[in-house]
Order: structure tokens, then sequence, then C-alpha cells
């Protein structure tokens, strides 16, 4: 596990909110990226969004300028090697986040985890393995990593967990076939995210809001504890 302590930008909707959602930025970002979104997501119950920076690294694929991100991203070769052990200590730093939300009062089913790109990544890689399961995992514009560990490693809980996944039929940073091979990789593993592509490129548009907003409704009023339940 990992020891280090993540900042924060904390927001809420509303009073007694229903819903936590820890929402992880993507490489050279940081949490204030994806803050302007709540209100555009215009939830109809009150939530909390918890978005963390990720810690200052080095990118092996920008020359070794140190940047924000979860894991360094070795080479764009689809298949290359990973940086698991930065990819394992991201997870740990976060699902410290995930577990102070839990000691706040959010049951575990009362919090999703989501990500845009390489948070998209690591918010799938973590979602599957918490030890708890959680409401649901949204990863847009995102890729799937350590796939070849995914059914030794993910929890037999999960399999109807529910999963967001959008992506940008344009996107030239994280090309569409590598985040269809993801969700692939996923629903061969017994998975079965719901899959939305829009005509975009490496970014998020209206209609995918529209569609994120309706999904993480629907994670708001499925059965389960309320918050401040242990």
């Amino acid at each position: 596990m990992n020891d280090q302590t993540l900042d924060c930008v904390e927001l809420e909707t509303g009073p007694q909110p229903r819903l936590c959602i820890v929402w992880l930025h993507g490489l050279g970002a940081d949490g204030h990226d994806f803050a302007p979104i709540v209100p555009e997501l215009g939830l109809s119950v009150p939530a909390r969004f918890v978005f963390p920076h990720a810690p200052m690294r080095s990118i092996t694929i920008n020359g070794g300028m140190r940047m924000r991100a979860w894991f360094d991203i070795l080479t764009l070769e689809r298949g290359g090697v990973e940086d698991v052990a930065a990819i394992a200590a991201s997870a740990a730093a976060v699902a410290a986040v995930i577990d102070a939300q839990r000691e706040a009062g959010f049951p575990a089913e009362r919090i999703v985890l989501a990500g845009f790109s390489q948070g998209g990544a690591l918010a799938l890689h973590l979602g599957l393995r918490y030890p708890m399961r959680l409401g649901g995992i949204a990863a847009l514009s995102a890729f799937l990593v350590v796939a070849g560990q995914l059914q030794r490693e993910a929890a037999s809980d999960r399999y109807d967990l529910p999963i967001f996944l959008a992506h940008g039929t344009y996107d030239n940073v994280i090309e569409l076939p590598f985040a269809e091979r993801g969700r692939d990789q996923l629903r061969a593993a017994g998975f079965a995210p719901q899959w939305h592509s829009y005509p975009m490129g490496h970014a998020v548009c209206p209609a995918e809001i529209r569609a994120l907003s309706v999904w993480l409704g629907q994670r708001a009023l499925e059965p389960g504890g309320a918050p401040g339940a242990s």
C-alpha cells in the first residue's frame, strides 16, 4: 500500500449528498480540470464530487518532463511495457481517498469511481479490485491497463458492476481501436460495460455528459445504504 495522501478538490451540489463521485483527471492535468463539469451534469440528487490531484512524476514519452500523472507512459506501442509499480501505488493512494469517504459516511455502494484518459484507466483498474463493491465505474476516453491480470485479480462480486465507457471516434491520443480492445477484454472476462461512442477527439461532449448524468442518477437511486450508514 501507499502512504501518500492525495490532496483533493471537493464540491457538493446540495446538502446531505446521496452519492459520492471520486473523479480522476488525465495526464498533465490536475483535480481542478473536471470541476466545471459538475453543474453541466445537472444531477437530480445532491452529490459530493472529489477530484484528487495525481502526484508529480517524470513521463518517459514526454522526454522525462515532470507533470501530474497516475503512472508513467513508457511507450505509445499498444501492448508495450506498463508502469505496473506506479499503477499499483496510485491505486493504493486513490483507495485511501475512497476509504476516507466511507469513513465520512458514504457506504461503498454510494461511491462511484470515475476518470478521464489515464484517470479512467486507473478508475477501471482500481474499481474492479477495491476490497468493497463500489456503486459503479465511469471511464471516459480511457483504456485498460494490466489486462492480463484482470480475471485473476478482480473481485468475484464485480461481474455485474455498472461500468460506463465512452470514447471519441476521432480520438488520436487514445485511438478508438485501443479503447474497443479494452472494452472487449472486459466483456471476455465476464463484465458487461455500457459502451458509448461520440464523433469527437480526446475530449468530452454534451451528449456524453447527458448520458453520464442519466447513468449517475441511476446509481443514486439503486437499492443500498444511505450516507451515514455503517
